[in-house]
């Protein structure tokens, strides 16, 4: 049977893997750090009793339209281990709460109902809100979105200050990771149109109720015994089969090469990639664990703050707030930042101003995701390569998908749908988007 070598353990790697697996090809994946997942994982917290959950380095989430995704934590078996929420809570700095949920009303008016009654915005907001996502399904196939930043073209759509602060910037900023100004208008559009504009059930909120890393356990790959993870196994070259650290080397079949773009160069030089001009988009996330409950909501998002999401961990006690495009944080020192976001989160949640702080942690992911800025789509490469033998897989591929856990996977199944084609094998792996 044929080998395929996959470098990297994060989701595009652990996606190629499964797919291959399943198809009945033999895998060795290859991991330097001790853990799989990427950016998407979790670990013991600073300070942590025994017996306390790991934590994420990120609240990861996932909307009904994953539909890859959720396809790659069936093959792993761990589906039930997501848990789906229909209604999001909008708070105020103040604490006032408008709340959006899905009516039973045919795409694209499902959440109408709920825009007329959201206090956080009014008539105008709601207005505008409304004209923008019908020019959007207008303009779906308009040229030129990827040329324009999505603060360019909801000027051109006359929105107002918060329905673009509280509505667009709340939304996009969290499912992009990135400014609007700095945005592609074409990954605004693709979030709206899959995630808001096609129907109720694929807007529903995925949360994995177990730390991520559980997602992608011993438990799960026994589901794929053709699959070999191999981790705290560094690889130094895949110009020529698959070269070790250690100077064990690797001729397979075909390698799949999943590793973040500023790693893929380095490690294929001969395939010539190049990523002059590219930049990372950072996410900070900020876990505060209080002496008692500030909040029995499961999640909310947080409006007019530089902490974009607030999700509850555990009884209310343990909080999770995530900041996307976060380079203001980034730049603060970690007390700062946790000073900050105490304070921010009193003005949402009162009992947490008067809770005591037993322990904070905060995770600066600097390099979370490339930064999605217009005229660069073309540029992101495609997973065939000059190299017979090797193919790309990561969020910053071209996917068809920003860099998101979707965008990811959806890379990951286009990589071993490629190599079957090489070894002369049809398979199909990759579904297809809702609308």
């Amino acid at each position: 049977m044929p080998l395929v070598c996959v470098v990297g353990g994060g989701l595009a790697g652990l996606a190629a893997a499964a797919a291959l697996g399943e198809a009945g090809l033999d895998v060795e994946l290859f991991e330097s750090r001790g853990f799989l997942g990427g950016r998407a994982t979790s670990y013991p917290a600073p300070g942590a009793g025994e017996g306390e959950p790991a934590i994420d380095n990120c609240q990861h989430i996932l909307l009904g339209c994953c539909v890859n995704l959720l396809d790659f934590y069936r093959r792993l078996g761990v589906v039930g281990k997501l848990v789906f929420h229909r209604e999001f809570r909008f708070v105020e700095p103040g604490g006032r709460v408008s709340r959006m949920a899905a009516a039973r009303l045919p795409a694209p008016l499902h959440f109408g109902p709920s825009f007329l009654t959201m206090r956080c915005f009014d008539w105008a907001d709601r207005v505008a809100i409304g004209r923008a996502m019908l020019a959007m399904r207008r303009q779906r196939s308009r040229p030129g979105l990827d040329r324009i930043t999505m603060a360019e073209w909801l000027s051109e759509l006359k929105q107002t200050p918060r329905a673009i602060e509280r509505f667009w910037r709340q939304v996009l900023v969290s499912a992009i990771n990135e400014e609007l100004d700095r945005m592609a208008a074409s990954h605004g559009f693709q979030v709206f149109r899959l995630g808001f504009l096609s129907g109720a059930r694929w807007s529903a909120m995925g949360v994995p109720r177990v730390p991520l890393a559980e997602l992608y356990g011993e438990e799960a790959w026994r589901r794929l015994p053709k699959v070999k993870i191999r981790t705290r196994m560094p690889v130094e070259s895949v110009a020529d089969g698959v070269t070790l650290a250690d100077g064990q080397r690797r001729q397979p079949d075909a390698v799949v090469l999943a590793v973040p773009w500023e790693r893929a160069a380095p490690l294929a030089p001969h395939i010539g990639l190049d990523f002059t001009g590219w930049e990372h988009s950072p996410i900070t996330g900020i876990h505060l664990w209080f002496d008692r409950a500030v909040t029995a909501w499961p999640h909310a998002t947080l409006l007019d703050r530089s902490v974009h999401w607030m999700f509850n961990k555990s009884g209310g006690r343990h909080i999770q707030l995530v900041a996307s495009a976060s380079r203001g944080l980034a730049a603060m020192s970690r007390g700062e930042v946790i000073a900050q976001a105490v304070r921010e989160l009193a003005e949402f949640l009162p009992e947490a101003g008067r809770a005591k702080l037993e322990r904070a942690h905060v995770v600066k992911e600097m390099r979370a995701t490339f930064s999605a800025v217009p005229d660069l789509e073309e540029r992101r490469p495609v997973t065939a390569t000059s190299d017979p033998r090797l193919f790309l897989a990561g969020d910053w591929t071209r996917s068809g998908w920003p860099a998101t856990m979707e965008g990811a996977v959806r890379s990951g199944y286009l990589a071993a749908e490629a190599v079957c084609r090489k070894l002369g094998l049809t398979a199909r792996f990759l579904k297809p988007d809702v609308a």
